[in-house]
């Protein structure tokens, strides 16, 4: 840690020490705007305006929900007003300062991300758009009000689980702007709760403004607290606030980001993330007329990330992702207990505000815009889309400096996706995986070959380590150690340095070549060569002077596996158990010391969610390992895993 860093960490902790005793005793968020920044110099709250929000105010594409997802397997309605639930457990955040609230690894308790998915207040807004558009609205206003001075009441500012993370608070600011916009638009709303919302407004702006991450946590984490600075800053008229906003934005873009378009944390939904935040903040200094020379240098940027994006997501909606997903958004006014489609959302986001758009058509009757869309953007705006050029991936490519490739047939059959990246982003790394040179593959719109997915942050440190480590990931493993040194849940030491050598494409066939240096002396070299013709992936493995190393490989959790007879190596058939389809033949072909264990797994293709699967564990012997993956083989049909045996 650097000294500036230290000193920055010493200052915050006095200030959170005047903040402790300040509200030593409980007071709602809303009581008062405590902050001078938030008074004007006459010492009076300042005015919100809500018309600079420009919602669409008018839209009638939209549903009436009062419910959120939560994250899995917990269902709103079971916590509606739990505000300090553990979830895993039955047990309670207490109620004490928020400064003296550890709550890493309390696994007595539970995971605070889970929690902290309720107190965002996504509902707040849903409940507001819904009084705004209902014409049976009254209950929609009484139901917020209710679940409103509840939280306010059991979560006194700066007490409790509500206000340990400057981030959730953050969204919940962004949440609670939405909300003012949509309760004043809608009339008839008690003036008393409309000073409500602005006061908490105001407060939770001005602990931003002190408190936003900086140096070592500043990742996607400062990008949202600035965010929700910005709205606060445009819908108080608070100058200060939008210009220091900006010029963080401005700075954060071209740090966290690779020139090529790929963020520097190498998690594709944290990148999504960020990109919704700048996606929100450019709309809304674009409508105030505050979009200058600043913001339209972000442009091409946002272009080759939203080309990034799109590149990553296969014809059926499939998507390759890498490193941590968490399952985090901004906004979300479509509610309901299921998520929508996060990437399809920010897609037709870009598209409203960049000069190109990433959805085939607007007017492909299949189609549907995203509510929150339509909140933000008129009919006519969002039917001008079908005017803008089209991005479409054509063929494969590869990202060289951002250091992941996207590999696809012709006819989108075949996805897949290689990771030849860095561990992450700055000296935390904190949302990397130890997964140099892994893969994943898709078939149909399928998954095949896995990525284990996140599982959870807080709780469980064993778990968070497992679904972070090399052997759960779709690459070599050597003496059964981690590429990369984990040091805390989002902290690394010794870093894997990936090397890209060498990059071919063309129509018929692809070739990849990469090496990392996390065993060194030990250098795992790995080439992909991929006939999309014939839809044959081959993999040659190169481990000089490793004593034991073998390549793990991991299945869909649908996925079923078998072994079959072969010409060449041991040979096995990969089955989607949902469809019937033969997805895949695998070939260890080459340079494996004795038959590969189908053996059991664990994968997460959600936050909070596990799920039972089968993977491949092949021990390598000697210098060279060839295998070959054969997609969409006719082999006859696989019921079910054989026995799966542990590890």
């Amino acid at each position: 840690m650097s000294v500036p860093e230290i000193l920055w960490r010493v200052e915050q902790r006095c200030l959170q020490i005047r903040e402790e005793i300040r509200f030593r005793e409980k007071r709602p968020v809303t009581e008062e705007v405590f902050d001078r920044s938030g008074r004007t110099p006459d010492g009076q709250p300042l005015p919100l305006s809500p018309e600079k929000l420009f919602l669409n105010t008018q839209n009638r594409d939209f549903a009436l929900r009062v419910s959120i997802p939560l994250p899995f397997p917990y269902r709103y309605e079971n916590y509606r007003m739990w505000w300090h639930a553990g979830y895993q457990t039955t047990g309670e955040w207490p109620l004490v300062p928020s400064t003296k609230l550890d709550y890493r690894g309390m696994d007595r308790i539970g995971d605070a991300r889970t929690n902290w998915e309720l107190n965002k207040h996504f509902q707040f807004a849903l409940l507001a758009k819904d009084y705004l558009a209902s014409d049976d609205r009254e209950w929609f206003l009484s139901e917020l009000t209710t679940l409103f001075d509840d939280w306010n009441e059991k979560n006194p500012f700066l007490w409790g689980i509500s206000w340990t993370s400057a981030i959730e608070i953050a969204e919940r600011c962004l949440n609670w702007c939405l909300s003012y916009g949509f309760l004043t638009a809608a009339k008839s709303v008690p003036e008393e709760l409309l000073v409500r919302f602005r006061n908490g407004i105001l407060n939770m702006a001005g602990y931003l403004d002190r408190h936003h991450s900086r140096y070592s946590s500043a990742n996607n984490h400062l990008i949202i607290e600035i965010s929700a600075l910005l709205h606060a800053g445009i819908l108080a008229g608070q100058k200060r606030w939008t210009d220091k906003a900006i010029a963080i934005l401005d700075r954060e873009l071209f740090r966290q980001v690779y020139e090529d378009g790929v963020n520097k944390e190498e998690a594709l939904y944290y990148q999504a993330f960020m990109m919704e935040a700048y996606a929100l903040d450019l709309r809304l200094l674009t409508r105030n007329g505050l979009a200058g020379e600043r913001t339209a240098r972000w442009i091409p940027l946002l272009i080759r990330m939203t080309r990034y994006v799109r590149d990553c997501i296969g014809n059926y909606g499939e998507a390759v992702e890498f490193g941590d997903n968490d399952g985090g958004k901004l906004m979300d006014l479509q509610g309901g207990e299921r998520r929508s489609d996060y990437y399809g959302y920010l897609l037709q986001l870009m598209s409203l505000l960049l000069p190109e758009r990433y959805v085939l058509s607007a007017e492909d009757p299949d189609f549907e815009w995203h509510e929150n869309v339509c909140w933000l953007f008129t009919e006519q705006e969002r039917a001008a889309v079908s005017d803008k050029p089209v991005y479409a991936p054509e063929g494969s490519v590869d990202y060289r400096t951002g250091g992941n490739a996207i590999l696809r047939t012709k006819d989108g059959s075949v996805l897949i996706g290689i990771d030849h990246a860095p561990l992450g982003f700055g000296s935390l790394c904190a949302h990397g995986h130890a997964d140099a040179l892994s893969f994943q593959a898709f078939f149909c719109g399928e998954p095949l070959f896995c990525d284990p997915g996140t599982y959870i942050y807080h709780t469980d440190e064993a778990a968070r380590d497992d679904f972070r480590s090399t052997r759960r990931h779709n690459t070599v493993c050597v003496n059964g150690l981690d590429q990369s040194e984990m040091l805390g849940a989002f902290l690394w030491g010794k870093k894997a340095n990936c090397r890209l050598i060498s990059w071919e494409t063309d129509p018929e066939r692809d070739e990849l070549e990469a090496e990392h240096d996390g065993y060194r002396p030990c250098i795992h070299r790995r080439k992909f060569i991929f006939d999309k013709k014939n839809r044959e992936l081959t993999i040659e493995d190169r481990v000089p002077g490793a004593k034991d190393a073998f390549f793990s490989l991991l299945l869909s959790d649908d996925v079923a596996a078998r072994e079959i007879e072969g010409e060449k190596g041991f040979r096995w058939q990969c089955e989607n158990l949902l469809t019937g389809v033969i997805m895949a033949t695998v070939e260890f072909r080459e340079g494996f010391a004795e038959k590969p264990k189908l053996i059991e797994r664990v994968i997460s293709r959600r936050y909070g969610a596990r799920a039972m699967t089968g993977g491949f564990k092949a021990p390598i012997r000697g210098e060279k390992a060839v295998t070959v993956i054969r997609f969409g083989d006719n082999a006859e049909k696989v019921i079910r895993f054989p026995d799966r045996t542990g590890e």
